[in-house]
């Protein structure tokens, strides 16, 4: 029977996989792009949609330095608070196709961990909120459910407060923040990775 993950979602299950983890995999027939949409899709709150951002700042020779930053789905950065807890006062919102290039995932689809270079990433704490929260899986129709604590440990991610309390909620913001407004989704086939590498 064929692989019915594309090689981005495989990533994504096997980078999970190395560490112990086994997560379920979630794919539509229509791309989904932004966290209202991603929540009505998967029948969950708005607050349980994982926006994976991407920041970069400055380094030598005109090089960046990609970060990776996990908020809620209501809710905006506070770039200075990041800014304070990387220690880098120049961190800015990469461009679409920066974040494409960086993290070798497609806009849309970006997700916590299983990225094609080590990436440090920041969570904010306000996703711990949910028991669940549901995070992109590599290509623009698919995501998987995972705890707020597994998420930490699977994206090695430091837990700081780095979303603008004050700001109004975004319900048409990006599931994946880099990407532009999609289309309305169905649910479609559940895949269920099986913990094994598979030789990887």
């Amino acid at each position: 029977m064929p692989d019915p993950l594309s090689p981005p979602s495989r990533r994504v299950l096997e980078t999970a996989a190395r560490k112990g983890v086994t997560i379920e995999i979630v794919t539509f027939p229509e791309s989904t792009h932004t966290a209202d949409e991603a929540a009505r899709a998967v029948g969950a709150e708005l607050g349980q949609i994982v926006k994976s951002l991407v920041f970069v700042a400055p380094r030598d020779e005109g090089r960046l330095e990609p970060f990776v930053v996990l908020v809620a789905g209501p809710d905006r950065v506070n770039v200075a608070q990041l800014a304070a807890v990387l220690g880098e006062p120049g961190v800015r919102r990469a461009t679409a196709k920066e974040a494409s290039a960086l993290t070798g995932f497609v806009i849309g689809g970006i997700p916590p961990f299983g990225h094609e270079r080590p990436i440090r990433v920041v969570m904010d704490p306000g996703l711990g909120r949910h028991e669940t929260v549901w995070a992109a899986a590599g290509t623009q129709n698919a995501v998987f459910p995972v705890s707020p604590g597994t998420l930490r440990m699977l994206a090695n991610a430091t837990v700081a407060p780095i979303a603008d309390v004050s700001a109004p909620a975004e319900g048409g913001a990006p599931a994946e923040g880099n990407a532009p407004a999609g289309q309305p989704v169905r649910i479609g086939e559940r895949v269920r990775a099986t913990g094994s590498l598979g030789g990887a």
